[in-house]
């Protein structure tokens, strides 16, 4: 069974910065979309930014000129720089894999790191 291992979450002053990590526990052919949500206390999860296998990226309003996904293919692996970090992105973060198995699609799920902004 694929696993997802996040790593980089953690406590930050405002304004400061966090990059997270996620790499499968093993080779997975051809992820097709890998992304990171999020979920505050109390509310629903939600997503942050994700990227297609071509590069394209697409980003919450809420985060957009702050945080910058990428991903290396090689490696099975998603990254997420999170700069001007703001007491309102406080969350778990979650990262995400979205396959097609048989024609079908799968998803992969991280266990999740706490992001902490204080102010």
């Amino acid at each position: 069974q694929v696993q997802l291992v996040e790593s980089g979450g953690g406590l930050v002053q405002a304004g400061g910065s966090l990059r997270l990590s996620c790499a499968a526990s093993e080779s997975i052919d051809s992820v097709n979309i890998m992304g990171w949500y999020r979920q505050p206390p109390g509310k629903q999860r939600e997503l942050v930014a994700r990227v297609l296998g071509g590069g394209i990226t697409n980003y919450a309003d809420s985060v957009k000129g702050r945080f910058t996904i990428s991903r290396d293919n090689a490696k099975n692996t998603v990254y997420l720089q999170m700069n001007s970090l703001k007491p309102e992105d406080t969350a778990v973060y979650y990262c995400n894999f979205r396959v097609v198995i048989a024609g079908s699609w799968a998803d992969y799920w991280g266990q999740g790191t706490q992001v902490t902004v204080s102010s």
